[in-house]
């Protein structure tokens, strides 16, 4: 775990990921599901720095974490998503490309893949976006402030965030000229977490065989956009 600074000079804490090689890999900010800053979510700042990049993930509930969903419902609903838009993940980004880091990308699963959205039209800094199934009320949407390259994950029978919510956030990306590559997984919600199946709940599945193609492509995505 580090510290750093929001832009308004509150400190956050993280949880950091970096490779052998650290000193000038490319970074990305790993953004929670609404459960908190958990083992799936540090898990994938692992991989991440096993692939060559330092992932940070800040802490949105500064210590809190749900086991249950109404807790987790919980404290997504405290969360002021505006401000950790802004605030924490813009200073996630700032850290850490003033320690190193020439580009930086911000990825996001479920209520972080909405917040991965915010953040690409608030955060001036990233240089790229990939979302996991989470997009914002499409009123949050600027897509006209979205100017570096985005990538989407999406579950075609997904309960949480429904595919026709995607289908007209693309429109509105499509009119801005977004640069942007989104793909539809015959799946549920939460497909890429391992973890999904035991949480209980129904609209919850994890899919390996879609988690690896979208994995795949993430890195991919990461590779042409912040690697070269």
């Amino acid at each position: 775990m580090i510290e750093f600074k929001r832009p308004d000079g509150q400190a956050v804490k993280g949880y950091l990921a970096e490779p052998v090689d650290k000193a000038t890999a490319p970074g990305v900010v790993v953004i929670q599901e609404w459960w908190g800053l958990d083992d799936e979510v540090k898990a994938v700042a692992d991989l991440l720095a096993k692939a060559g990049y330092r992932a940070l993930v800040p802490d949105l509930y500064r210590g809190k974490l749900a086991i249950e969903a109404n807790e987790a419902e919980h404290l997504m609903g405290d969360l002021n998503f505006g401000d950790a838009a802004g605030q924490d993940i813009r200073g996630a980004v700032q850290y850490l490309k003033a320690t190193g880091s020439a580009k930086v990308a911000v990825t996001g699963f479920c209520m972080g893949g909405a917040l991965t959205i915010l953040a690409a039209c608030n955060v001036p800094e990233l240089d790229a976006s990939i979302v996991w199934y989470g997009n914002p009320p499409l009123e949050y949407v600027n897509a006209d402030a979205i100017s570096k390259p985005m990538l989407g994950h999406w579950a075609m029978h997904d309960e949480f965030f429904p595919i026709a919510g995607v289908d007209k956030l693309e429109q509105k990306l499509k009119q801005a000229g977004v640069d942007y590559e989104f793909h539809r997984y015959d799946t549920k919600h939460a497909f890429a977490n391992p973890k999904s199946d035991a949480r209980g709940l129904a609209p919850l599945k994890y899919n390996a065989e879609a988690a690896q193609l979208a994995w795949e492509r993430t890195l991919h995505f990461l590779q042409k956009n912040i690697s070269s």
